[in-house]
Parts: structure tokens; C-alpha cells; sequence
């Protein structure tokens, strides 16, 4: 019996704990900015900014979530002025499409802002060499997070 770990295996495990660590932390930090909106509010309006015109069922297809999970979300977003909806689809009048508003493009732009300021305060820590590694990883990190 072959004790010794299958590099894969092992480099997966170390992975997967890595990303849930750091996907822990940037949940942490989200919800002290209380930007008043919940996690997947915050999703939803990087979903939509995405991909203008989505209408609500591809956007819970998206983010695998029911559609009558998905509707008060957007509804909250409506009424909170970051989303609204296109004129329905002239072959489907009851789907419309979803697009930002001034004040939700300017609340993502506002929470990529503090993301990538929180990212890069903890990027700043590491070493000129653990910098390197770490840009070395981006793109099999791209590639693996590929369907």
C-alpha cells in the first residue's frame, strides 16, 4: 500500500483550504463595510453589471439559487434604486431585462473599490518573492477556475 500522497491530491487539498480561508476573510470584511446590502445582493449587482439585460431566471440560473429565491433580491435592489428593469421582451412579455442604475454602478464600483484596496493591504504583506509566486499563480488559478 503506497502511503505517499498523490501530488495532485495534496496540491488540491492545500488549495481548497487556501480559497476558503481567504473567501472567509473577504466575507468577514463585506460584512463589516455594511454596505446595507447582503452577500448575494452584492453578487447579483456584479452579476447584472456583467451581463446588461439578464433577466431574473438566467440570473438565479446563474447564481444557482430558485427563481422565487432570486425575485424579493431583485425587488429589494429595485427598491433600493440600484436595479431596474427594461421593457419587456416583445416575444416574452413577461420577461424584461435588468440593468444597473447611476446609483448601482456607483455602489459596485464603490465595492470593487474596497475589495481591491482590502486585497491589496494583505498582497502588500508578503515578500518581494512570495509577490512573485503569487502573480506566477494567476493564470493556472484563471484556467482551473474554468467549467
Amino acid at each position: 500500500m503506497n502511503t505517499t500522497p498523490d501530488p495532485v491530491q495534496q496540491v488540491s487539498e492545500d488549495l481548497r483550504t487556501a480559497l476558503k480561508s481567504l473567501m472567509r476573510a473577504m466575507r468577514r470584511d463585506a460584512e463589516r463595510q455594511d454596505s446595507g446590502l447582503s452577500l448575494l445582493q452584492t453578487m447579483l449587482l456584479h452579476s447584472v453589471g456583467e451581463h446588461p439585460g439578464i433577466g431574473v431566471a438566467e440570473l438565479a440560473r446563474m447564481q444557482q439559487v430558485r427563481t422565487p429565491t432570486m425575485s424579493p433580491q431583485v425587488k429589494a435592489l429595485e427598491s433600493a434604486g440600484l436595479l431596474a428593469r427594461s421593457a419587456p421582451d416583445p416575444q416574452d412579455r413577461r420577461r424584461s431585462g435588468l440593468q444597473l442604475t447611476r446609483e448601482g454602478q456607483a455602489r459596485l464600483e464603490e465595492l470593487r473599490a474596497r475589495r481591491i484596496d482590502w486585497l491589496s493591504q494583505r498582497v502588500a504583506r508578503l515578500s518581494p518573492d512570495q509577490l512573485r509566486q503569487l502573480a506566477a499563480a494567476i493564470e493556472p488559478l484563471t484556467i482551473i477556475a474554468q467549467p
